[in-house]
């Protein structure tokens, strides 16, 4: 075998629209254990727990790639429970778990357990955790943890990660000169990246919000780092751009928006096709989400964008999922999201959801919401409306719907 070989298939998460099959090489499979090997304190003596699907890249690649290299042992769980999690670590004197955000916003809003105050995990490694979640993990289940929260996708060529603990921060490029990613600008409003007046990809600087890419190779043809692409050449095609920043280079796109500080550290801002525009201002799902967690009889917040007939961009809407037990009320949604929003990313829709749209690997599926829009005919959820006038979220009508200058979605 050669390392160029295909090892397996991958499918993408479908997120944002259908799984894509991508190519996954021994070499890249081997690297991503390799990788977390040489910035953690990993040894053979540690006890990995597994409880996301094995046919994903976060349990088959940064899991047991992760395992093979330090030598080490694993514990599967069929099912992610959280109700049993802490229960488990104690059971198998769990010292590292590999995560996806949203599984530790399901930990942080469980009940109370003895063995979350006393427990032996000292190693996490996963993506997506934000900081509205991050300090609620730390504060209640110890700031001792070292948390490697990286990014990277199934297929990407390149890869951040956060060696340092830095609270929602995903990683650090302190110097450009020693890396092969760039950060571009990026137009939410016209979905193009502006060029210069010699053509090519402007750079994003600190502070300012553009798209991440991974460099393929040179002007000249020289390899830099190999994007293998999906077993579908047009999808493939869609994800490599060319003269980006010299004739004939060409580089991967990850369809992700981060945003860096001065010191180069990153912070995950949101997916391309989930930022919106609403009110000439752009809305970043993520940082919605983030904010409207402080509503915590929710389990689950996804933000998302709706198309309202005859007006340009998208407004924002909530699929809210309650915890078990709550109800949801109105009143004290509105007053969390207009005190932490501004007023153009509060959002104009609220769907209280019976069961949340989840991928396998606990993602926020958006596709379907988006179609349903506002429609309170196409689902059974409760629909509420932002109601300025009463200072609350009130139940769909049309008085609310015309108060808001909004017509019936189409």
């Amino acid at each position: 075998l050669k390392n160029s070989e295909t090892a397996a298939y991958i499918f993408t998460s479908g997120t944002t629209g259908l799984p894509k099959a991508a190519y996954i090489t021994h070499s890249k499979w081997i690297s991503t254990g390799q990788r977390w090997l040489a910035m953690t304190d990993l040894h053979s003596e540690d006890i990995f727990y597994c409880v996301l699907p094995i046919f994903h890249g976060a349990g088959l690649m940064s899991l047991f790639s992760t395992v093979l290299a330090v030598g080490g042992c694993c514990v599967l769980r069929r099912k992610f429970s959280a109700r049993n999690f802490w229960k488990d670590v104690a059971a198998h004197h769990i010292t590292c778990f590999i995560y996806v955000g949203e599984i530790c916003r399901y930990l942080v809003g469980t009940d109370p357990l003895p063995e979350e105050s006393v427990h032996s995990v000292r190693v996490m490694l996963g993506a997506g955790m934000g900081i509205d979640v991050w300090n609620q993990f730390t504060q209640r289940f110890g700031d001792h943890i070292r948390i490697y929260e990286g990014w990277g996708s199934t297929e990407s060529n390149c890869n951040l990660s956060n060696v340092e603990n830095v609270p929602g921060c995903c990683g650090r490029i302190p110097y450009w000169d020693r890396t092969f990613m760039r950060v571009v600008k990026y137009s939410v409003e016209d979905d193009v990246h502006p060029r210069d007046e010699s053509g090519f990809f402007q750079l994003a600087g600190p502070g300012e919000v553009g798209e991440l890419l991974g460099q393929v190779r040179t002007g000249d043809g020289t390899p830099v780092s190999p994007f293998d692409g999906y077993s579908d050449a047009a999808a493939t095609a869609n994800k490599v751009l060319q003269d980006v920043f010299e004739p004939g280079d060409r580089w991967f796109r990850s369809g992700d928006l981060f945003r860096y500080d001065e010191d180069g550290y990153f912070f995950f801002v949101d997916r391309v096709g989930d930022t919106f525009r609403w009110k000439s201002e752009n809305v970043s799902t993520t940082e919605v989400a983030q904010q409207l967690s402080a509503y915590a009889d929710a389990e689950l917040i996804n933000i998302y964008g709706v198309q309202v007939p005859d007006a340009e961009g998208r407004a924002g809407m909530a699929a809210v999922g309650m915890a078990a037990g709550k109800r949801f009320d109105p009143l004290a949604f509105f007053q969390i999201a207009t005190t932490t929003l501004p007023p153009y990313a509060v959002p104009l829709f609220v769907r209280i959801s019976e069961q949340m749209d989840l991928t396998g690997t606990f993602k926020l599926r958006k596709v379907d919401l988006q179609a349903e829009g506002y429609d309170p005919t196409r689902f059974e959820d409760a629909l509420y409306l932002l109601d300025d006038a009463n200072g609350t979220y009130s139940a769909y009508s049309e008085q609310i719907l015309q108060a808001l200058g909004v017509a019936p979605f189409e």
